[in-house]
């Protein structure tokens, strides 16, 4: 895993954008996965920015979301949809064709759930995965104790989760129980992922997921299996890590690859 640690959650909101932005101009039909929740609206807001300033087109992009709470309406406020629309879709230029959110109201969810895979298949699968992560660990609605090679299905949120997402629908007893939410799996054959983690209280699931075992009691370590994930946090996220020294010198060499810097790395150098 690439680890870029940045001063606070602003400039790393712009870092993770930029990779966003950087593959939307290389392939502009290409497939962004996204998340919701606080986490990635720094993202969302730059990506805004960057096609109304600079004229960033999304007419060809598909998006797929993470999940969805279970007895939403798209237009509840709480909603997924409604989260996505406000924060981003209505403000850049993407057909509402091409972007999808699991249906929180599907009269079928297994079959639901199993068309949504067939979806993101149909469209090439995910060239770009964002994601965020709750304070135990978990990806999506990935609990802890979700299996690491999970599809896309129903499950119940765990109590913490509850908790966390509380303040959004003016106590415990208002939030759903249930979401339909990629899994592990699905979420692994992503070719590439993008993890954010702003705040202290994040610093622990950070430290697990990045430092600890590969386990299904903090599904998002299974990231580390991943062939391509960069891990974008702030300072305070970034604290309980052990190895920032390694990471810094790992992507101080990444920049100098990437601007071509090459004599600096020892590379072409007569010995």
């Amino acid at each position: 895993m690439r680890v870029i640690i940045e001063p606070d959650c602003d400039a790393a909101s712009r870092r993770a954008a930029k990779f966003a932005a950087d593959l939307v101009r290389k392939k502009p039909d290409c497939v962004l996965g996204l998340a919701t929740g606080s986490t990635p609206l720094g993202v969302y807001r730059e990506l805004i920015r960057l096609h109304k300033e600079e004229n960033l087109d999304f007419s060809h992009v598909t998006t797929f979301n993470l999940d969805e709470y279970v007895g939403l309406t798209s237009v509840h406020p709480q909603s997924y949809r409604q989260f996505m629309q406000v924060n981003l879709f209505d403000h850049i230029n993407i057909p509402l064709t091409s972007t999808n959110v699991p249906d929180g109201r599907a009269l079928d969810f297994e079959a639901h759930c199993r068309q949504y895979e067939e979806r993101i298949q149909a469209a090439g699968g995910i060239d770009l995965q964002i994601l965020g992560i709750g304070s135990d660990g978990h990806i999506a609605f990935n609990e802890p104790g979700s299996s690491l090679g999970s599809r896309t299905r129903l499950k119940t949120l765990a109590s913490e989760t509850i908790r966390d997402n509380a303040r959004f629908f003016g106590g415990e007893d208002k939030v759903p129980r249930l979401a339909v939410t990629m899994g592990v799996g699905t979420i692994l054959e992503s070719r590439r992922c993008i993890l954010l983690a702003f705040g202290e209280h994040k610093a622990a699931a950070v430290r697990d997921s990045v430092e600890g075992p590969v386990t299904a009691q903090v599904t998002a370590s299974a990231l580390q299996l991943h062939r391509e994930v960069i891990g974008i946090f702030d300072e305070p996220a970034a604290s309980l890590l052990r190895r920032r020294a390694y990471y810094a010198d790992v992507e101080k060499a990444q920049l100098q690859l990437e601007a071509g810097e090459f004599q600096k790395l020892g590379i072409g150098k007569q010995c």
